[in-house]
């Protein structure tokens, strides 16, 4: 099975959390959600004729 690409900065969100432990299915989860995210907004930016991303499509 081929390792999923990660999209997620693990020591950034180590941080973020501050004294939580997080297992290694909430990287994954993060990461298909960002994946997710980005996606869609890809969808909505060609949907309205643009080639750039923009908050508005997040």
């Amino acid at each position: 099975m081929p390792e999923e690409k990660s999209y997620v900065v693990k020591s950034a969100i180590r941080e973020l959390a501050k004294d939580m432990r997080i297992s290694d299915s909430f990287f994954d989860a993060l990461n298909k959600e960002i994946e997710r995210i980005v996606k869609r907004a890809i969808e909505r930016a060609k949907a309205n004729g643009r080639a750039t991303l923009r908050d508005s499509d997040v």
